[in-house]
């Protein structure tokens, strides 16, 4: 790795962080209902999205209220999809004649794009219509990162009200969401992706002749009006079934340097705003610090082990031993290492690589990322639930150690909290860990693995854990589209999503009731380098002994036989 490819991952991350900040106190300012620079345009269609709805945008919920509406919400999304790709055959916009999707498929992928996963064990250019990727999926795409950011800012509310039930309304949380947040930066996106040749069209599928004389199908589409919000969204669904490696979904540099952008931009932002709603902003600068400390351990690690390549290449004089298999040419190593980190940090399973074909420790920080439910960034707004969760653990420990009770921004934290912040955290662990036991101890669950070996233990591991994590990333060389993977990756999914939103919200509720203790000379502070070390160190150590055994089995025994000539 070249000082030149240091100096423009740090350029990247620097602008990525300025960026966010103005960013993050701008949509602080858009959930208070405060008048802002694009009121003019979206509030009269906010207005008419209330009225259509019947929606009062002044009532307000408690807990249990929310909850429902953001369930029903989502049962309603998982019919509407599932039913347009059983009946694509017979709708518009389907110029390739694709017939209807397999139920099994249907319902994983239903499920899949309301969990704000999109995990696709199909290919998108193969399977579904130009319909259902853009009325179906695309919408998805918005609203189920809208639902995120609705959570995440009902268990903000969680902390900043007192005595009082109500968390705000989830409707008016996610139409705000879209038509301000979401809406914007894909609009501008799209233009941009369109300027650098993404195709953008409802013709059919072109045929061309090769220089050999062969008919090759070359598809097209409307593809640049859905790869930002693949981005922006931490969604990760690509049009095109090798999602950003293909050259129409990623075409130019500049694309590539957009998509990166828009993996982290509203995570990051998140945390910024999470600090201006609580008109603290030095805790929203103490979550960012230990999301980076985590992020920046994990990129250099890949970095490390993917540029000094691969030994038994360079035993044959290959390359001096330099891993670009399952590396785009036209993207590089370096920037493939680090979408391969980004991409698993947050929930957006997009990829410019192939992580199958990463080096084996490159492969293990991967599956700690997703396992640890991609909390270092994580989803847009589950991602902010997930650390604030970790943080609440952090406080426990603390209050231990000084004898205290636990207590964050004021308000304590109960043995009730701390129940629903240990389901939030475990539900999906456990998950994860019985789901990939099945499949590798039963037939049906090896049958459709391509490798043998630790390999083929961490492909099983990385399926359910991008479920759980709801990233949607595969590690390939797994044939995840059979009844088996495609009903219980489902499962996984659900329990992912609604194991974290769920508690969340019962915490807000519980939260918001309480009156805020003033602190003291005896509170532990939660803005100082202390608390970020901690906060660390627990995210590590959760991490690590829960999942130590199977990291160990997969791709750590995989790194130790690869330098004894071992390949599986």
């Amino acid at each position: 790795m070249t000082q030149s490819e240091i100096l423009g991952v740090i350029t990247f991350l620097v602008i990525l962080v300025v960026a966010a900040i103005p960013f993050g106190e701008w949509m602080a300012k858009v959930f208070n209902g405060e008048k802002n620079i694009l009121s003019f345009i979206f509030r009269p269609i906010e207005r008419i999205i209330y009225k259509i709805g019947g929606i009062d945008e002044t009532e307000e919920m408690d807990w249990k209220g929310y909850a429902k509406a953001l369930i029903l919400f989502n049962v309603i999304g998982f019919f509407a999809v599932f039913a347009l790709q059983l009946l694509q055959k017979f709708l518009p916009l389907n110029p390739q004649k694709f017939g209807a999707v397999h139920w099994d498929l249907a319902l994983n992928t239903a499920v899949s794009f309301i969990t704000n996963t999109n995990w696709q064990a199909y290919g998108g250019e193969n399977t579904m219509s130009y319909l259902t990727q853009m009325l179906g999926l695309a919408v998805q795409n918005f609203v189920s990162a809208a639902v995120g950011v609705a959570a995440s800012l009902a268990l903000i509310r969680g902390f900043i009200r007192k005595t009082t039930p109500l968390l705000g309304n989830f409707w008016v949380d996610l139409t705000r969401t879209t038509l301000y947040v979401l809406l914007p930066v894909s609009i501008i996106t799209a233009v941009i992706f369109i300027s650098q040749g993404m195709p953008q069209t409802f013709h059919p599928y072109v045929e061309a002749q090769t220089l050999e004389g062969a008919k090759q199908v070359i598809a097209v589409g409307p593809v640049a009006s859905q790869i930002p919000i693949k981005q922006f969204g931490s969604n990760g669904g690509g049009f095109f079934n090798v999602n950003s490696a293909h050259p129409y979904e990623n075409p130019t540099p500049l694309t590539n340097l957009l998509e990166l952008f828009g993996l982290l931009f509203i995570p990051v932002s998140l945390v910024f705003m999470f600090g201006a709603l609580l008109k603290q902003r030095k805790q929203g600068v103490s979550i960012f610090s230990a999301k980076l400390v985590l992020f920046l351990l994990g990129l250099f690690t890949i970095l490390f082990f993917e540029t000094r390549g691969n030994p038994l290449l360079a035993q044959l004089g290959v390359n001096h031993g330099l891993n670009m298999e399952g590396k785009e040419v036209r993207v590089g190593l370096v920037p493939s290492a680090l979408w391969a980190q980004m991409t698993t940090v947050t929930s957006n399973g997009s990829v410019n690589a192939m992580h199958d074909s990463m080096m084996p420790i490159p492969g293990l920080v991967e599956m700690f990322n997703l396992a640890t439910s991609c909390v270092i960034f994580g989803g847009v707004g589950v991602g902010l639930i997930g650390m604030l969760f970790y943080v609440m653990v952090t406080m426990f420990i603390a209050g231990l150690m000084i004898g205290r009770t636990p207590e964050y921004l004021g308000k304590k934290l109960e043995p009730f909290e701390m129940i629903m912040v240990t389901i939030g955290i475990l539900a999906s662990a456990v998950t994860l860990l019985a789901l990939a036991g099945t499949a590798i101890a039963t037939p049906v669950g090896l049958s459709s693995l391509n490798n043998a070996g630790p390999h083929g233990l961490s492909e099983i591991f990385y399926a359910y854990a991008s479920g759980v994590a709801n990233n949607g990333s595969a590690f390939a060389g797994l044939n995840a589209n059979t009844l088996f993977y495609n009903l219980t990756i489902a499962f996984a999914m659900l329990v992912g999503r609604f194991t974290v939103i769920l508690p969340a919200l019962a915490i807000a509720g519980s939260l918001a009731k309480k009156r805020i203790t003033p602190s003291s000379v005896a509170t532990f502070s939660t803005t100082s380098p202390l608390f970020v070390a901690l906060l660390v160190s627990v995210v590590l150590i959760v991490g690590a002994l829960t999942f130590f055994p199977a990291l160990t089995l997969g791709p750590l025994l995989e790194h130790l036989l690869l330098h004894i000539g071992r390949t599986f």
